[in-house]
């Protein structure tokens, strides 16, 4: 959870969710022609998002937008983990979990959600819990949606038989964050910062809380807090309003208006009076060294200039303390963030040091730099920076409706939704003077979490000034009116193909795309191809680190420099796959083709990448799933050392990065580069002529030195592999499974190999697979299969794989294989196949309302040479598949005794679990 409204919005953008402007030009833009059902009042209405309340209670906000063929059902409750009492940790987070094991008039949620291809997800923060669902627009999904959401806030089961292994579960989840040296060391921090306050606690959770929590005390959680007046309802997207406002009416308003009174909540932190420290000793390959300090509630006036504070000193690779730690050599890397929301929080700075270094001195130059911050206020050139790539990333969590409910869910959860706006509006105001004063208030000795106690007879305390109300927050605030247009756009194969232009431009093969986007939008995406199977040998790490150097300079721009014009572009993503807005797209191409072209790979920026590489490989040693997937991938492995295609070990590549010369990565970019083999295809709202003549003045006769021939992979037959990996003082465990299968993507077998894999382990939480390890065993938080094909060859894969305790692995691994084999002797069911078709078209037709999806999709068909006619095919394949088709094709390529196995996990801890009578 980030500290402040900016920075809530902005991270939010940048991560998981997206918050778009209504179009002027959709269906049902404006508010004020919907048709309120009786007892329903209208509150604010701010750029297209408009509140109504219920008479129990129940807030809820309706942001149609007709432009894209989905809707968004977003349910948020104002409870979290700082709600949670004495031997209650991870309860909210354990009753989220619940919430998926269905209710009388829904007893199978996640099958449900299966069969309609729908996008699902809860989360469970500090001061609220979401549970959101995206969806293909129909009124039939969004009615089954709202009913559902409804019956589930009051009806759920919260049984003690579904807790009993969901507990194991969330356990599971527990134990495979005790696998990461951060996560651990977050939580530590958390602990020893507060005294009183449950932010003290991590949402996760207590190991015997959440071993021993009684379905009484979690009954009693979930009719306290799952109420329509404690929820704030949002859908967004493609739907009627009046017709929704009735059936929400219909539906939640259905539920009494609660007796109850929610209970309050009174304990304040007192002011931290000295220095603290703590050491976390583990098993691990990085050293951390962390920094943290007391910071006010995200509606308090200085927690949006400490978001500029922490974006200036913590940003890679602009920021002040990745120029002092990380180009100096001290440290592999540096973060800052905040840690805060309704009620005071802290803020998060520290480093990571490659394991053997000396730390002292890392921990020396933080601190310093850190409560030194307020003595060198921020320039005007970090400042603008700091506003521009805020008000980036705020736009672009405006122009997505489609995760709009996780986004608002955090400004929710602070007291209104408006507050994503109002500090919008307020990024111009921050001042220089502002940050530098609020950093000085907050970063002091006194307030810091690390060092060790001193007596001292002038404590420098900080104290943390009590929050306002929401009222006074946003007494001035006024709301905008939306101006932004888009079309409605039909994602189907058949009209993508009418709306595009093939064309070849130099060695390009080029698709353009224009269509009329939210926020004028569009998406990029490149494929370069040069080199073939010989003169590639030995080149695969010199390639790896060519590309990885691209964006740390060129013959115009620094590192930082180019990090600004990208973000002056608007530009998100890499040089092959990014997103910008049609007015920026010309001079974004340009840049990008200078990019590719002139990169100027600068010695100091090499040796920090190469120490970031070795770090992050150190570190990934000693992981459950790395040991497990490196064996799996040696098994098969039967390229010769140099091939391309050869799979490296996490030693091999160790002294490869190690021996690697920087001479040899420009002469690669030198010789290799081109684009005279090539495919590029844009989607969004932009002029197919002017950027044909882009295309052609950026790309065209700047070509590659050696030949090119598509590489094409094969498979070998391998005796099956069973091999067990100890991997010490780790929590959490890792099973993987392979087989190799001899297909293509073309034959008649594919698709019904395809609905079968969705079927039994492909089909998110609802499978065959996470029915066994999850819902019925409790031993998995995490699992699933996949079937691969080849497209050029024939050299297709079948997977498996789940994170377990170590304990429970054998029984992991035997109730994986007693499900596989159950599916192959007696098949799967009408039903299930009629599910694994319904989510799969529904997915596919999602996925093609995403231009990026598109534009990715483009580029792969130009390379071999196809139309999304072929997807149109393919999916005629999926739907005309019988039963006995795709039983047959499971039985005829899946053979569980040629299934080669590694499983990684703590072998002390399995041993120790199974001598416990």
């Amino acid at each position: 959870m980030n500290h402040s409204r900016l920075k809530h919005a902005a991270a939010a953008s940048l991560m998981l969710c997206g918050l778009s402007f209504v179009a002027t030009g959709s269906a049902w833009a404006a508010a004020a022609g919907v048709t309120l059902p009786a007892g329903v009042v209208k509150g604010p209405s701010v750029e297209g998002i408009t509140e109504y309340r219920l008479p129990n209670g129940l807030k809820v906000l309706l942001f149609p937008d007709a432009s894209k063929p989905t809707v968004t059902v977003n349910v948020t409750y104002l409870v979290g983990s700082r709600h949670e009492n004495y031997g209650e940790t991870g309860m909210a987070h354990l009753l989220e979990h619940m919430m998926f094991k269905g209710s009388p008039k829904n007893k199978s949620i996640p099958k449900e959600f299966s069969d309609r291809g729908m996008e699902f997800n809860g989360t469970t923060a500090n001061d609220r819990t979401n549970y959101y669902e995206v969806f293909q627009a129909s009124p039939q999904n969004l009615k089954w949606a709202l009913d559902m959401e409804a019956d589930r806030m009051v009806h759920s089961f919260v049984a003690r038989k579904d807790l009993d292994s969901e507990m194991t579960v969330v356990r599971n989840e527990y134990e495979s964050g005790e696998n990461s040296p951060f996560g651990v060391l977050l939580k530590r921090m958390q602990s020893v910062a507060y005294d009183w306050h449950s932010y003290g606690r991590s949402t996760i959770g207590n190991r015997s809380d959440i071993e021993n929590v009684k379905i009484e005390n979690l009954q009693a959680f979930y009719k306290t807090y799952y109420q329509p007046d404690n929820a704030v309802l949002l859908v967004a997207g493609k739907f009627d309003p009046s017709q929704t406002l009735a059936w929400i009416s219909k539906s939640f308003g259905a539920i009494p208006k609660p007796k109850r009174t929610l209970p309050p909540f009174w304990t304040v932190e007192p002011t931290q009076d000295g220095e603290r420290s703590f050491v976390v000793r583990r098993k691990g390959d990085v050293q951390i060294v962390a920094l943290g300090y007391k910071i006010p509630s995200a509606l308090q006036a200085d927690s949006d200039a400490l978001s500029f504070m922490s974006e200036i000193l913590g940003d890679t690779p602009t920021g002040r303390l990745h120029k002092q730690l990380v180009e100096s050599g001290k440290a592999a890397q540096v973060f800052s963030f905040g840690m805060t929301g309704y009620a005071p929080g802290l803020q998060i700075i520290g480093a990571v040091v490659k394991a053997g270094q000396p730390l002292e001195p890392v921990r020396e130059a933080l601190t310093e730099a850190v409560e030194g911050f307020a003595k060198t206020p921020p320039t005007e050139e970090e400042m603008e920076r700091t506003r521009r790539n805020f008000a980036n990333g705020i736009e672009k969590s405006l122009n997505d409706p489609q995760q709009v409910g996780v986004t608002l869910s955090e400004e929710i959860s602070l007291g209104d939704w408006r507050l994503l706006f109002e500090g919008r509006d307020k990024l111009p105001t921050v001042t220089s003077q502002q940050v530098a004063e609020a950093a000085a208030r907050y970063l002091r000795r006194d307030n810091r979490v690390v060092g060790e106690f001193l007596p001292e007879d002038n404590p420098q305390r900080a104290e943390i000034p009590a929050a306002p109300t929401v009222a006074e927050v946003l007494k001035d605030f006024k709301g905008k009116e939306s101006v932004l247009t888009s079309e409605v756009f039909d994602p189907s194969q058949d009209n993508i193909n009418a709306r595009t232009e093939i064309k070849t431009i130099g060695g390009l093969k080029v698709a353009l795309l224009p269509k009329k986007n939210r926020g004028e939008t569009v998406a990029v995406n490149l494929q370069l191809n040069w080199g073939n199977e010989k003169n590639l040998t030995d080149k695969s790490l010199i390639a790896n680190v060519a590309n990885e150097m691209l964006m740390r300079g060129t013959s115009k721009y620094t590192r930082e420099q180019l990090a600004d014009q990208f973000s002056k572009l608007k530009i998100s993503g890499s040089p092959y796959s990014f997103e910008t807005t049609g007015p920026n797209l010309d001079a974004a191409v340009r840049l990008v083709a200078h990019v590719l072209k002139d990169a100027s790979f600068p010695q100091a920026e090499f040796e920090q990448l190469r120490q970031q590489w070795i770090v992050g490989l150190e570190y990934s040693r000693s992981e459950p799933q790395v040991l497990a997937s490196e064996a799996i991938e040696q098994h098969f492995n039967h390229y010769p050392k140099g091939d391309i295609r050869n799979s490296m070990t996490v030693d091999e590549q160790l002294a490869a990065i190690k021996a690697l010369k920087l001479e040899d990565v420009v002469a690669f970019h030198r010789d290799y580069y081109g684009a005279n083999h090539g495919q590029l295809s844009i989607v969004g709202d932009f002029d197919k002529a002017a950027i044909s003549k882009t295309i052609a003045d950026s790309f065209d006769g700047w070509s590659s030195k050696v030949d090119y021939a598509p590489l094409v992979n094969s498979n070998v037959d391998k005796a099956p592999l069973h091999v067990n990996l100890n991997a010490p003082d780790k929590e959490n465990g890792f099973y993987t499974a392979r087989a190799n299968v001899d297909i293509n993507v073309n034959d008649a077998d594919y698709p019904l190999l395809d609905l079968a894999n969705y079927i039994f382990g492909g089909g998110s939480l609802k499978s065959r697979m996470m029915d066994r390890i999850r819902q019925k065993d409790g031993l998995s938080y995490g699992g699933g299969s996949g079937i691969s094909a080849g497209e050029l060859d024939r050299a297709g894969q079948f997977g498996m794989s789940a994170i377990a305790a170590p304990q429970n692995l054998k029984k992991l691994e035997a109730a994986v294989r007693e499900e596989l084999e159950r599916a192959l002797k007696d098949g799967f069911t009408e039903t299930e196949l009629a599910g694994a078709k319904s989510g799969l078209m529904q997915q596919r037709l999602q996925n093609r309302a995403k231009d990026s999806v598109v534009a990715n999709g483009w580029t792969h068909n130009l390379y071999l040479g196809r139309t999304y006619s072929w997807s149109k095919e393919y999916e005629a394949k999926l739907q005309a598949a019988t039963l006995a088709q795709v039983n047959a094709v499971f039985r005829k390529y899946i053979d569980p005794s040629k299934l080669s196995i590694a499983i990684a996990g703590d072998e002390a801890k399995a041993k120790a679990a199974a001598s416990k009578p």
